[in-house]
């Protein structure tokens, strides 16, 4: 074998063991039906692309009606859609990958004309982009809510059949907003110093991790963070190393860090060259194992992930041009491997629902044409 560091086995401290080290990275579809119900095309496109990885984080699930996104997103905020969850985690077990569910609270990125209702986020400072809705801070109940709907949510990933849930605390969403001195300009218990705007997202997982205890199997637990913000004021390194220095301390089985490229160097500083991801690799020193992400596209890029100290890393855009990249690597024919989208018939060549493939196509730049 090639590439044999990508087909070792692992195992987190839950107990839950891969069958190799590539991911499935979470990606939004699009395409549920309007209540937050899977779609059979989504299912379809789960099949195709789980026979490979050892683990599949599905696309971001709403754990409370006020955290909806986006069109076409997946909902886990109620138990009605205990079927539909567990038909995706049934199709992913069909192909012999572990499947971990992806829970979610857009926050501020909720638009109102989706809710039909304002957005919340910890403070009234709405994104930095055309267009975006001012949100009104939650109030301390709402606070507390959220974090049951959390917590809910996870038994809800158990009881649907879930290997695990990655709490979804990166990419501007609620958690991130609580984290940020952007987004949160509170004067409470949670908000003001770094240590205030931690203790959302930390309790969060606190009752992420409590609802667990119930598994009886092994049930993982993930958090998946963004390490800077571009915004002033906005999220540090420094920050995030912090941060991370008390996560290590709860017992969760990865820290997931989402960066567009994982080689690239500062988001805030053009005159740093070191990826945020070994920061945080160098900073942890083992004591969590960290899930590397960010435009990997061959088995090469894969492995030298690995070699920088990730324990896994995760696949996002490439498995859309081509869902077969791992069995690929695993038989030697990477060099078939597809670097393109199909500009027309892609949904069906490539089994992708149609709205996903839509708003891929739509997405200037975000995946190269056939």
């Amino acid at each position: 074998m090639q590439y044999p560091r990508l087909f070792e086995e692992f195992r987190f401290r839950s107990g839950l063991s891969l069958r190799n080290r590539i991911v499935m990275a979470p990606m939004t579809t699009w395409s549920s039906h309007d209540d937050g119900k899977i779609h059979p095309d989504e299912l379809a496109y789960l099949r195709r692309r789980a026979s490979g990885p050892g683990m599949v984080i599905t696309a971001a699930a709403y754990v409370h009606p006020l955290g909806h996104a986006f069109p076409g997103q997946w909902s886990c905020h109620d138990d009605v859609m205990l079927p539909s969850l567990r038909s995706a985690a049934e199709v992913i077990h069909e192909q012999g990958a572990r499947a971990v569910l992806q829970i979610h609270h857009g926050g501020r990125m909720c638009p109102e004309s989706l809710l039909g209702n304002r957005p919340v986020s910890a403070s009234a400072e709405p994104a930095t982009r055309a267009g975006a809705d001012i949100p009104r801070p939650m109030t301390t109940e709402e606070i507390t809510q959220t974090i049951a709907a959390f917590a809910a949510a996870t038994r809800r990933a158990l009881e649907a059949g879930y290997d695990g849930v990655e709490i979804h605390g990166a990419n501007t969403y609620l958690l991130q907003q609580f984290f940020s001195p952007h987004s949160n300009r509170r004067t409470d218990e949670w908000g003001g110093s770094l240590e205030h705007r931690m203790r959302f997202p930390l309790a969060v997982m606190e009752a992420v991790l409590a609802a667990a205890e119930n598994a009886d199997r092994p049930f993982a637990v993930g958090y998946r963070i963004s390490p800077e913000e571009i915004e002033n004021p906005g999220i540090t390194i420094e920050d995030t190393l912090e941060f991370v220095e008390v996560l290590a301390r709860y017992p969760i089985d990865w820290l997931h860090v989402s960066v567009r490229s994982y080689f690239a160097g500062s988001l805030r500083d053009d005159s740093d060259p070191v990826p945020p991801t070994r920061r945080i690799i160098k900073t942890l020193h083992g004591r969590l194992p960290v899930i590397g992400v960010g435009l990997v596209y061959s088995p090469q890029e894969a492995t030298a992930i690995l070699d920088d100290g990730c324990a896994a890393v995760a696949l996002g855009r490439i498995l859309l041009m081509e869902p077969e990249w791992v069995e690929k690597v695993r038989d030697g024919s990477a060099g078939t491997i597809h670097h393109a989208l199909p500009a027309t018939d892609g949904d069906a060549q490539l089994t992708i629902p149609s709205p996903m493939y839509r708003m891929l196509l739509n997405r200037s730049g975000w995946l190269p044409l056939e």
